[in-house]
């Protein structure tokens, strides 16, 4: 039962989460931070689209694991496929229906993010355009969080573009997590879009403060990054994971004008996120 339990949690990537669950709370501020009864409904619909994605990758994928990735936990027999289509399909209803109890225009714009979960899950071994795909469900997870507050705002939608772009660019790094060598530069521009992006939403906030996040962040990026571009050996699953973890980071800096009152939840969630990732890998 435990080894089971664990296999649920590596094929629902649970240390991801925290990244859903700042992309949530960032959006919602963006949004207006308004109507605080809809972010339980919020949290927990972003929550169990995610695991309906995470359960659908796999199932997709299940001809490319058994090639590839056999410790996987269908084709090394942990969980059967039948059980991962039947949790995939219950988190994506229940999912869907949760995000409706915070208004028509979060549960509409839920809908729209589950339709590009399942095509990015279906399509992402076959296309060159699967990170454009992620980038696009991360944006519309902003979308849904703002429309779940006052209503989606100029802000929300740039920074929730700001963070797709990002995400497209680590996207393009873990495409790459089998191959050794060098791995293109051009990534770059779309990772660090976060920080212009921010100092010109957040032209309000304190200077030092824009500048603080914005430090932290491309040190954080630079650390996660050294694992894909330099040094004696090339671990692209490693700075993926810092990557993905850093997205926490790109909300924090989302949200500048507000983000010293809430900075100790940031900083709690990169935590909580790099601490789960000793339970689950994030890829």
């Amino acid at each position: 039962m435990k080894n089971k339990f664990r296999a649920l949690l590596v094929l629902g990537r649970v240390s991801n989460l925290p990244t859903v669950w700042t992309n949530c709370f960032a959006g919602w501020l963006l949004g207006g931070a308004a109507n605080r009864e809809h972010l339980p409904f919020l949290l927990a619909g972003a929550t169990l689209l995610y695991e309906a994605g995470m359960f659908f990758n796999d199932a997709f994928d299940i001809s490319f694991d058994r090639q590839h990735r056999p410790e996987r936990p269908i084709p090394s027999g942990q969980v059967s496929i039948k059980s991962v289509w039947f949790l995939g399909c219950a988190f994506a209803v229940s999912g869907s229906a949760v995000l409706f109890l915070c208004g028509s225009g979060a549960g509409l714009l839920g809908l729209a993010l589950l339709i590009t979960i399942i095509l990015y899950d279906f399509s992402h071994k076959k296309t060159m355009f699967a990170p454009l795909q992620m980038g696009i469900c991360r944006w519309l997870l902003y979308l849904v969080a703002a429309a779940a507050s006052a209503g989606i705002t100029d802000y929300a939608i740039w920074a929730g573009l700001a963070l797709g772009c990002y995400v497209i660019g680590l996207s393009y790094f873990a495409r790459r997590e089998s191959t050794l060598g060098f791995v293109g530069f051009w990534p770059l521009i779309l990772i660090i879009v976060p920080v212009a992006i921010s100092l010109k939403l957040n032209y309000r906030a304190e200077r030092v403060d824009k500048l603080l996040l914005s430090l932290i962040f491309l040190l954080w990026t630079a650390r996660s990054l050294r694992y894909a571009l330099w040094g004696s050996e090339i671990n692209i699953g490693r700075a993926v994971s810092g990557l993905l973890a850093g997205i926490v980071l790109v909300d924090w800096l989302a949200v500048a004008q507000v983000g010293k009152q809430y900075g100790f939840f940031f900083l709690g969630m990169l935590f909580l996120a790099l601490l789960l990732q000793r339970v689950a890998p994030a890829t």
